[in-house]
């Protein structure tokens, strides 16, 4: 047993390049040519993890809006409050023009009348996703033209990650899976969830990430997917379920190993293997070509097998299978059943099938994976063994 502190200190700060600027601006050209092919005139990038997709700007969600108007062809317009201009220009990584409001002034109203004297192709405006309803209803009482969602145009690059994106991941995927294993080393009877989230937060940034989220949970509490509001304490023969997740340069890892502190139940043993096998059949179905759907269906299909479910009834599998994983922690591709969406090379995603026993404890292994030609990649190695979960892997 290593405890937190000692741990600590032997963290050393990772490094990994940032997005480059063409690649920024291979991205706004991709975008450009998708809106020219269907004849939209502007897409409105609110103060979201889009906006920083395609510009490397990041903002923070306010009560003004903030943004940018990326044209089917021609410069950036980027939106500001005129007291946050001289940020701005310091923060700008893809050159542009500068449209502000003051405060008095209507910044919807800005936004049309730049859309309006545009010189570029289409008509209308399609709204980042993550746009507030507040700032879209106002942009629908000023805007000419038709209104739409950019989602479908954003989703389509974003879910598909460059070489660079997958590099990011890696480091960051790498990193959180360290304090996955230090955590483990340094587990003690009477040690409390706190004490435990409190060690992932500070290891986190130990590495130079920055932290993310935290999660622990003991013995009865891991039945349930997001935890309990108490503090619970350890005690030999729990099981323990720790999830994490950081960024780096804005890009997320998320990991969850789940494990027994002492010597396993058979009972135990029985419901970790059977989430192994789980996780193994989903990484398996995931192909090129195949749909998330029937990735989530391969991993439901071994816990209902098993007498557990059907469906999203517990005991078993109460929610989706995995999530897309980038910018956002919870982005596309989803791996839920009915989503037709096919794997293509580039999409990473969590396999998680969490088998769920409320009242008793729940078992939950999730790795992230990404598409290549040949099939899934895991980013890190993922449990094979209960009482080795990060031991080498065998094959």
């Amino acid at each position: 047993m290593t405890d937190f502190a000692t741990a600590l200190t032997a963290f050393r700060r990772v490094t990994a390049q940032p997005i480059a600027l063409a690649e920024l601006q291979a991205r706004l050209a991709g975008l450009q040519a998708r809106m020219l092919r269907e004849g939209v005139k502007a897409v409105w990038l609110d103060a979201s993890s889009s906006l920083t997709y395609y510009t490397g700007l990041r903002l923070d969600l306010s009560e003004r809006i903030h943004g940018a108007l990326v044209p089917s062809s021609g410069p950036l317009i980027y939106v500001s409050p005129q007291f946050e201009v001289p940020k701005l220009r310091a923060m700008l990584r893809v050159d542009g023009n500068v449209a502000a409001w003051e405060e008095h002034e209507d910044p919807y109203a800005l936004i049309a009348a730049e859309l309006a004297a545009m010189d570029a192709p289409g008509a209308g405006l399609a709204l980042d996703p993550a746009t507030p309803f507040a700032f879209a209803s106002a942009l629908m009482m000023r805007v000419a033209g038709p209104i739409i969602s950019a989602q479908a145009m954003i989703e389509a690059q974003r879910q598909c990650k460059s070489a660079a994106e997958i590099a990011l991941i890696q480091t960051a995927m790498d990193a959180s899976f360290s304090v996955q294993k230090a955590v483990h080393a340094g587990l003690r009877v009477g040690i409390s969830t706190t004490e435990v989230t409190d060690f992932i937060l500070a290891a986190h940034v130990a590495l130079g990430l920055k932290p993310l989220f935290a999660a622990a949970q003991f013995g009865e509490a891991t039945a349930y997917p997001h935890g309990v509001p108490d503090t619970q304490h350890l005690q030999q023969g729990d099981m323990v379920l720790v999830d994490m997740g950081g960024t780096l340069h804005g890009y997320a890892s998320d990991i969850t190993r789940t494990y027994v502190y002492g010597t396993p139940s058979l009972r135990q043993r029985q419901l970790w293997e059977l989430e192994r096998q789980a996780q193994s059949a989903a990484f398996a179905a995931a192909q090129i070509g195949v749909t998330c759907g029937a990735v989530d269906d391969a991993a439901r299909s071994v816990l209902t097998a098993a007498g557990f479910g059907p469906g999203y009834r517990v005991p078993g599998l109460p929610h989706r299978t995995g999530h897309g994983l980038g910018l956002d922690i919870h982005e596309a591709p989803y791996i839920v059943a009915g989503n037709n969406t096919a794997l293509t090379e580039g999409m990473c995603f969590s396999i998680e099938p969490m088998l769920c026993v409320y009242g008793e404890c729940g078992v939950r292994l999730e790795d992230i994976v990404y598409m290549t030609q040949s099939g899934p990649r895991w980013f890190v190695p993922p449990a094979e063994r209960l009482d080795d979960p990060f031991g080498n892997p065998t094959t």
